[in-house]
């Protein structure tokens, strides 16, 4: 039995890089499902430069390579949009 990695606790990106000739939108795909499994205790930003740090090297052409490459530029913490307590009352 091999140990959980923290960074990727179902194991979701490590089977992706597994996945002969997976596409770019199979890699997002799996990105998302990915993300939206982490808890709220963990940084996402540090959890993907963990991952790229983890795979990148080795699998610098793959297309989950360049999803988390990506996703280490566009992720944010989550901010409320919208909504009533958004707006100011006279």
């Amino acid at each position: 039995m091999t140990e959980r990695d923290p960074h990727d606790p179902k194991g979701l990106i490590r089977e992706s890089y597994r996945i002969e000739g997976i596409t770019k939108a199979e890699c997002r795909s799996i990105f998302l499902d990915w993300a939206l499994s982490l808890t709220l205790e963990q940084d996402t930003g540090t959890a993907i430069a963990a991952l790229l740090a983890q795979y990148g090297t080795v699998f610098e052409s793959h297309p989950m390579t360049e999803v988390l490459s990506e996703g280490s530029l566009t992720m944010a913490a989550p901010r409320r949009r919208g909504g009533w307590r958004s707006r100011t009352r006279n």
